[in-house]
């Protein structure tokens, strides 16, 4: 399909949806229970306004910035998310390949259709970190991690608001299976129906604090901990050893009626103090969320379906076109604040939306 006249992330998403079989919408799409925080993921950015600072020279904005110590190109990220091999025949390999020739970095789930191994191969040179889920079974979990070190993975992203799927309505009405070869890192396995967690066991009830050290034992990756919602969680992370926090609610699949991601940012960037980096993914679509998500003390933001939308209809062309298009809102919305570098950007350059209280 022809990419030229698709300007903004959203507007791949209905092309998408004719595309998906229905299931694999579902799955993509729909959050938990009835959706609030689904729909307030997106709109909770529009609470904020930016404010831009004039006569500064902006001729040559650079938005390079370092994660981990690594250089990406852009304060952006694409965020683990399952089954790529739904919207694409190459699945995550097309996204790596699009991640890397932008300079960004790939996060590669657990749940991936394509394996640790072969998502590593499709661009060898990209930056690329592994999300975690801690199974049952801890020695099938280990395996991955230490699959992933190999691999040259150069970070550990743990979810941690998993212990038990979310209520998703249309994914347990509509019969969903991937078929037996869908979940590369994990053999034989499938889904049907409301069978979802059961099969994957992707469980980690018996997960804590306590036991965070375990995980922490099994590489020398640094630890990030994706799902934090709370500074009391924050502070507890940084405690135990986390490298960074990674505010998020699971992209609104979870627990609903949980805050929007950026809505906390301010209190668990207040609660870490600068000791780790803290990253904020949920409903991000434009480049003046980049800034406002800065302002307010990320180092970077993550995204998802936008890049599952357009790898649905165009594969890694589209996720390519995607990451252009989010990089030229981005460079003119950095232009327009004021603010030519990452590290230009401060608490001085946003505010709450009129009438709306400071959290």
């Amino acid at each position: 399909m022809s990419l030229t006249g698709i300007v903004r992330l959203d507007e791949f998403e209905p092309l998408a949806r004719e595309r998906l079989h229905p299931a694999s919408w579902a799955y993509y799409a729909r959050g938990a229970w009835d959706e609030h925080t689904l729909r307030d993921n997106v709109v909770s950015w529009s609470r904020y306004r930016l404010r831009p600072r004039v006569l500064v020279d902006v001729e040559g904005v650079d938005l390079r910035t370092t994660l981990l110590g690594r250089e990406v190109a852009m304060p952006v990220g694409v965020a683990p998310a399952a089954l790529h091999g739904l919207a694409h025949a190459d699945g995550e390999s097309a996204t790596a390949r699009a991640a890397a020739d932008a300079g960004v970095l790939q996060v590669v789930s657990t749940v991936a259709s394509r394996s640790i191994e072969e998502v590593a191969a499709a661009a060898p040179d990209g930056a690329r970190w592994f999300q975690l889920y801690v199974q049952r079974e801890r020695a099938v979990t280990r395996a991955l991690v230490e699959r992933a070190e190999a691999a040259g993975y150069s970070a550990l992203v743990l979810t941690v608001d998993l212990p038990v799927l979310g209520y998703r309505d249309d994914v347990l009405r509509i019969a969903f299976d991937p078929g037996p070869d869908a979940y590369a890192n994990l053999p034989g396995r499938t889904v049907r129906n409301a069978e979802l967690d059961e099969v994957l066991d992707l469980r980690s009830v018996g997960l804590t604090w306590e036991t965070l050290a375990d995980v922490r034992s099994w590489s020398t990756l640094p630890l990030v901990l994706k799902g934090i919602l709370t500074a009391e969680d924050a502070r507890l992370a940084v405690e135990h050893g986390a490298a960074a926090v990674w505010v998020s609610n699971h992209g609104g699949r979870q627990l609903d009626l949980v805050p929007a991601a950026v809505d906390v940012l301010g209190e668990v960037v207040h609660a870490v103090d600068g000791r780790v980096e803290v990253y904020v993914d949920g409903g991000v679509r434009r480049g003046p969320d980049v800034a406002i998500a800065l302002a307010l003390g990320a180092r970077a933001v993550f995204t998802a379906r936008p890049f599952l939308y357009a790898l649905a209809c165009a594969g890694e062309a589209g996720v390519a076109h995607a990451l252009r298009v989010l990089r030229e809102e981005t460079e003119r919305t950095f232009a327009l604040l004021g603010t030519p570098r990452p590290a230009d950007i401060t608490a001085a350059h946003v505010s709450p939306a009129p009438g709306r209280l400071a959290r």
